[in-house]
């Protein structure tokens, strides 16, 4: 059982928020919401994508954002990456982090990235090697670890066997996720626990949307098994474009509340947070999705 009270906040609004979202943001906006961030204490923030632009135009401009950030050491900036192809190009701008993607449900990868598990982690074995000659750190994600828009529930058998193998490719961190926002707590629990069976506690984090409210619920109970590695997006940003109604991540202010708390450390101003995420959802025309930043920010 872990009993340290640091828990690591990885922020995936830059990449999973945005690419989610309708509205168009500008590479500057961008840039400015990650030097933001940057401002912040979170020592994690995911950037962007170098997927095809085809798949996910929201994020084209990739190249630009990251050459275009400020670098705060001490700061990681991971990219995500479907193929040897989006790796070169992230590792021409300089990524010394990237992250890699599947789905514990076979019809969610069908549907997602158009190839079986197995395939897709194929697409990923170039990746692996090239990371490791390069000193580049991998992450690893797998989705749909509670529920798919497609087949329903999954074999929590087949989120152990998907984990385990990105683990034993050389993914330093295996992030589960909950896509839809389906889990409940002791769902969360029972897949968290069952997956560190087989893959280390301390190389796990979870990823938990918030369609039915239950996100926050989900983390802490996943906190109580030991897990200390929680991604989340500012102003809870994004959805799931696969899945009908699935709302955007859990808001980063919300978790680090939340987290502050309960007495866990995150190194995170979350004042500067609300700020940042109140000035995001005002770049994006809508209403946060975050509790705390609508309740600070209130007139």
């Amino acid at each position: 059982m872990n009993t340290t009270n640091h828990v690591r906040i990885v922020e995936v609004g830059p990449r999973d928020g945005l690419q989610n979202e309708k509205a168009m943001l500008a590479a500057a906006v961008k840039i400015e919401l990650i030097d933001r961030l940057s401002a912040t204490g979170l020592t994690t923030i995911e950037a962007t994508s170098f997927v095809s632009p085809k798949w996910v135009p929201q994020l084209a401009d990739a190249a630009e954002v990251f050459r275009g950030i400020r670098k705060v050491p001490g700061v990681v900036y991971p990219v995500l990456v479907p193929n040897l192809q989006g790796y070169e190009r992230a590792r021409e701008v300089g990524a010394t982090e990237v992250a890699v993607f599947t789905a514990a449900s076979e019809a969610f990868n069908r549907k997602n990235i158009n190839a079986s598990i197995d395939e897709s982690i194929e697409r990923f074995v170039p990746v692996m090697e090239r990371a490791r000659a390069d000193g580049v750190a991998v992450r690893g994600y797998v989705s749909t670890v509670l529920g798919c828009p497609y087949q329903g529930e999954v074999p929590v058998a087949d989120v152990v066997r998907v984990a385990r193998r990105l683990h034993e490719l050389g993914c330093h961190e295996i992030s589960l996720g909950d896509t839809i926002g389906v889990g409940t707590p002791a769902k969360a629990r029972d897949m968290l626990r069952t997956v560190a069976t087989e893959v280390p506690m301390s190389a796990l984090a979870v990823h938990f949307h918030d369609t039915y409210g239950q996100a926050l619920a989900n983390i802490l109970s996943c906190l109580e098994e030991g897990v200390r590695v929680v991604d989340s997006a500012v102003s809870g940003t994004g959805g799931c474009p696969y899945a009908k109604g699935a709302t955007g991540n859990v808001a980063s202010e919300d978790v680090v509340y939340m987290l502050h708390g309960m007495g866990m450390n995150t190194g995170i101003d979350l004042d500067r947070l609300i700020e940042t995420g109140a000035w995001l959802a005002g770049q994006l025309g809508k209403e946060t999705a975050s509790r705390v930043t609508r309740a600070r920010t209130a007139a």
